[in-house]
């Protein structure tokens, strides 16, 4: 029901910066979080940020100050904007897209970010 377009992802180096989108498309109700989750190899996917429809937002100790989750409501799409990149950072970012209500949950195929000087 529930499509997620992802894009935004590459490479930069340490110190710098990348803008994530992630478009939904299909049946969208008008309550609902969308958010990044990020996923190392042979780790646990771990939240990003997430942002309601209302506008409230969620992130991880580990990007407070450096990454900025927003969105664009007539549009659909969810932003993550992050600045001061880390090497550790460096993992593929997933979009979700959670229909707050009935608790359904869609995800992104995900994009790559690198961080390498």
């Amino acid at each position: 029901q529930v499509q997620l377009k992802e894009s935004g992802g590459g490479l930069v180096q340490p110190g710098g910066s990348l803008r994530l989108s992630c478009a939904a498309s299909g049946i969208i109700f008008s309550i609902n979080v969308m958010g990044w989750y990020r996923q190392a190899p042979g780790k646990e996917r771990e939240l990003v940020a997430t942002i309601t429809s209302g506008g409230s937002t969620n992130y991880a100790d580990s990007v407070k100050g450096r990454f900025t989750i927003s969105r664009d409501n007539a549009k659909n799409t969810v932003y993550l904007q992050m600045n001061s990149l880390k090497p550790e950072d460096a993992t593929v970012y997933y979009c979700r897209y959670n229909t707050y209500a009935g608790g359904i949950i869609y995800w992104g195929q995900g994009t790559q970010v690198t961080v390498s000087s």
